[in-house]
């Protein structure tokens, strides 16, 4: 399956597509220094998250979707260099709506979570 949704996006930033199929989408993201927020090297949230909407789009994979609403909790810190997988499904389908649920791993530790509310319009939010 081809990605048709968000093809302008930099995948060093917010993932790779590894995996993509009809209702589900698995990406990588490789965290480095430009994600550092302290001096620790802890990973800002803001590209976790990135990742995990990335990745409810691509499991919707529909040229026009976007984000209405996500509920995410971070569970445990990522530090530069980590390498983290995102597994995203839909879980419900109605109308325009798209319900997916997003679960962000390195290796087999979880560290974040949520579920993501994608619309998909008739045509472009811009036009």
């Amino acid at each position: 399956m081809q990605l048709r949704t968000h093809l302008e996006i930099d995948t060093s930033l917010s993932g790779e597509i590894i995996e993509l199929s009809e209702g589900s989408a698995v990406l990588k993201l490789k965290t480095d220094r430009r994600m550092v927020a302290d001096e620790k090297g802890l990973v800002h949230g803001g590209f976790i998250f990135s990742l995990a909407d990335f990745c409810a789009m691509a499991t919707v994979n529909e040229p026009t979707v976007v984000l209405a609403q996500a509920s995410i909790k971070f569970l445990k810190p990522v530090v530069v260099g980590d390498e983290l997988i995102a597994e995203g499904r839909l879980i419900k389908a109605e109308g325009k709506k798209r319900w997916v649920f997003v679960e962000v791993k390195r290796g087999e530790e979880k560290v974040a979570e949520g579920e993501f509310l994608c619309v998909v319009p008739e045509k472009h939010v811009l036009s």
